[in-house]
């Protein structure tokens, strides 16, 4: 999930930024940014929380 998240953030990121250089979108990106970076972080958490973490049983020194 972790690394789906990253892949699917920079996608959509790199595609805004094409469609406000290419005059197909009006937006300022910089008052977007300022209004709503706590979603950033919410959905940073969100993918950490819904990423799946080690197992109990798997630690270092034990052998299956």
């Amino acid at each position: 999930m972790k690394g789906n998240f990253a892949a699917i953030a920079l996608l959509v990121i790199g595609a805004l930024a094409l469609a406000v250089n290419l005059d197909l979108l009006e937006l300022d990106l910089v008052q977007l940014l300022r209004k709503w970076w706590p979603l950033a972080l919410i959905a940073i958490g969100a993918a950490l929380f819904f990423t799946p973490g080690d197992k109990p049983g798997n630690t270092p020194g034990n052998k299956p």
